[in-house]
């Protein structure tokens, strides 16, 4: 059984689990390898990425083997594992708005919109993935990052990145060999982030 799968039913619906010290967490990223490469190799994005495009972030290393397919996508053969400053991740999170309109957090579809354009980070919580890439219970958090979000993110944040393909490629055979108990134990150990309640408060849907 995969350990992740243990605690499913005990999982608050909506809670940041990632890597995480004092002072950083760890969010992943999937790109073509000339972006990817570059970046792991210098610690910074190199000038062919797009301040201009929203950029996404997920603290879940699961969710990002689902989004990318274990790296195998096209455009997504290189994953990095970006640490970031806390600071920076929680003015995002303070800075946010839900990717789409929910009655109970919204006066209606006008104001949502109103928010969603003059935010610079979105967010979206899609289930979390347990090794077969299967949906669980709880949700797992992707944070959209754009205008101001993406430079601060880009120029400020960002404490390392770490090209992690090899840990993928790894972690993914034995999944296919059916060792699941290697798979798991290769895994980031993501814990519940201690954010305030009043940072997501106005994020669940």
């Amino acid at each position: 059984m995969n350990p992740n799968d243990q605690p499913a039913e005990r999982e608050p619906k909506f809670r940041v689990r990632a890597v995480h010290t004092e002072s950083t967490i760890t969010v992943y990223q999937a790109y073509r390898p000339e972006i990817g490469n570059a970046a792991a190799r210098t610690g910074r994005f190199p000038s062919a990425w797009s301040r201009e495009r929203m950029t996404w972030i997920k603290p879940s290393f699961l969710w990002m083997m689902y989004r990318c397919g274990w790296a195998t996508k096209e455009g997504q053969e290189t994953v990095l594992a970006v640490e970031i400053t806390r600071e920076g991740f929680e003015w995002a999170l303070r800075h946010a708005c839900l990717s789409h309109y929910v009655p109970e957090l919204h006066a209606d579809q006008a104001d949502w919109k109103r928010r969603l354009k003059r935010s610079p980070a979105r967010v979206q919580w899609d289930p979390e993935r347990d090794l077969h890439l299967d949906p669980l219970p709880h949700r797992s958090l992707q944070l959209g990052l754009a205008g101001e979000a993406t430079v601060r993110y880009a120029d400020e944040w960002i404490v390392g990145i770490e090209d992690v393909t090899p840990l993928v490629t790894e972690v993914h055979a034995h999944v296919r060999a059916g060792e699941l108990g290697r798979a798991t134990a290769l895994l980031p150990q993501e814990r519940p982030y201690p954010v305030a309640e009043e940072e997501l408060a106005h994020l669940r849907r």
